[in-house]
């Protein structure tokens, strides 16, 4: 079962996620979100309003959707395109909160797929836990207590996990650890294992330019980088191939040419900037770490373009699919 935060009201996650979920049949899907914006997405998508259930706490029937509203309740002022309400802020906590606890008390197989949300609508809508949400990738650390979460891309070419997620890029030397570095190396790792790979192949990056060309332009290979590759080698073995640290557009380079399977970045946009030049509308984000499975589409909540009907589904069903083969594995 796959359960679907919908994302920001205002934003395109409601449209692409019932758009997806109408073209993955072979899933069973629950969409958590408003039953009315879920309703007005499916009538601009041309879903029929026949596919829809209401979740009863079972598997729907093959070929229908359920649908989770778990409330607060909004009207169409709370989500026109690109203007999301404090009250639309506050849902979009509450729908990932929601889907959140509904993966970790159902009894069958499941996994989370969340649409794209606005960060500073949740920040700034005043709902209790939202002062400082910085993403999903924290936020469900937090909410599940895990000691550690990696945010990860996957495209058809390679994969990519990072040490560092949403910071200022003056705090990032400051953040980088020997722990961080190993952390995103060795989910990598597991990561890449599980979906086939039996000894992967995965570059870890440098921060500075030229691998800080003998600390001339940064000590930060030395300090963090090198003591993470060296602790995830001992705790892999033979399971996994780390070579590092190297420049970022070197590792890239491999990692499109197929010459490894993995690249662990320092910083967030080290790794989205040449995974979305490559894999744009079919990475999917994936969260490792967690003790379940969470993946989410690789862009934002697109306001310029919000209920026009034009909106790119490819990439919500891309994270449904993953998700799905993910949980069999």
């Amino acid at each position: 079962m796959l359960v679907v935060s919908v994302g920001c009201p205002a934003g395109v996650g409601p449209e692409v996620s019932v758009a997806a979920a109408a073209r993955a049949s072979r899933h069973a899907i629950v969409l958590v979100g408003d039953s009315g914006v879920i309703r007005a997405a499916a009538r601009l998508r041309e879903v029929s309003a026949e596919r829809f259930v209401v979740f009863d706490g079972k598997a729907p029937p093959r070929g229908r959707i359920a649908v989770y509203d778990p409330g607060p309740k909004l009207v169409r002022a709370d989500f026109r395109p690109g203007r999301p309400s404090k009250r639309a802020g506050r849902a979009q906590l509450a729908w990932i909160d929601a889907a959140l606890a509904l993966v970790r008390m159902l009894p069958t197989e499941r996994a989370l797929v969340t649409g794209p949300v606005s960060k500073h609508a949740v920040a700034s809508s005043g709902a209790r836990g939202a002062a400082g949400f910085l993403g999903h990738t924290e936020h469900l650390q937090r909410r599940v207590g895990a000691s550690h979460s990696v945010m990860c891309f996957h495209t058809p070419r390679f994969a990519t996990s990072l040490v560092t997620t949403h910071l200022p890029v003056s705090r990032v030397p400051r953040a980088l650890s020997a722990a961080g570095v190993k952390h995103a190396t060795v989910e990598l790792a597991h990561f890449s294992r599980r979906l086939g790979e039996r000894r992967p192949r995965i570059a870890v990056t440098s921060l500075n330019p030229h691998a800080g060309e003998g600390e001339l332009l940064g000590t930060e290979e030395r300090t963090a980088i090198v003591p993470g590759i060296e602790q995830a080698r001992r705790l892999l073995g033979r399971r996994a191939v780390i070579t590092g640290p190297v420049g970022a557009e070197t590792a890239y380079r491999w990692a499109q040419s197929g010459a490894v399977q993995g690249v662990v970045a320092m910083m967030h946009d080290q790794a989205t900037i040449p995974t979305k030049l490559v894999a744009f509308g079919d990475a999917v984000n994936v969260t490792l770490g967690l003790g379940l499975v969470r993946t989410s589409v690789d862009h934002g909540t697109a306001y310029d373009v919000a209920w026009r009907g034009q909106a790119e589904a490819r990439g919500m069903l891309a994270a449904m699919r993953l998700a799905a083969r993910l949980l069999v594995r």
